[in-house]
């Protein structure tokens, strides 16, 4: 039975990044297994917040790849996350993770995905997982249209998606640079 239930959502905000995931885990339709799942983490000497959607081992097993690219690269966000898309890609291991990152640090937002998309937003806001585009959605109006900062804005957007989506609920987990 295939388990479910992921929001992750990064805001790109003055001057300001958040990041925040709900905690929910539901398997099939209609059993949620967890509730206060931990999704979002800092990374690198706590300068990187990164976050997951999909298969709970298989991002583990991208955040440790990815961690070691950090590592290697001297924490430069960009030049992991390619290195991370090519290793992803080409080994027969990674090419079978099903699991989705977002990452931020206080320059860049990236989606990374299993085909080899090294992804960036054009207005700093993007999402993953099955709740993405409920929050995504609410972020892109607040930023628009409300004075409110970014990690304000994040949690506003993923109390709307948590109202809309099934698979999204009210524990959060906010990490903001």
């Amino acid at each position: 039975m295939e388990l479910r239930g992921t929001t992750i959502l990064a805001v790109r905000h003055k001057g300001h990044v958040a990041l925040i995931g709900d905690g929910q885990v539901t398997m099939g339709q209609s059993i949620v297994m967890k509730h206060t799942a931990k999704k979002v983490r800092r990374m690198y000497k706590d300068q990187i917040v990164a976050g997951f959607a999909g298969a709970t081992a298989d991002a583990f097993t991208l955040f440790e790849r990815f961690d070691a690219h950090l590592e290697q690269t001297g924490g430069n966000l960009i030049r992991a996350a390619v290195e991370l898309a090519k290793d992803w890609r080409s080994d027969k291991f990674l090419r079978k993770l099903e699991a989705m990152l977002l990452v931020a640090d206080r320059d860049h937002t990236l989606v990374l995905t299993g085909t080899g998309d090294v992804i960036e937003p054009d207005d700093g806001i993007a999402s993953i997982g099955s709740g993405g585009p409920y929050a995504l959605s609410a972020a892109r109006a607040l930023v628009r249209h409300s004075d409110l900062g970014a990690e304000d804005i994040a949690l506003e957007s993923m109390k709307i998606a948590s109202e809309l989506c099934v698979f999204t609920n009210g524990h959060y987990t906010l990490e903001v640079l």
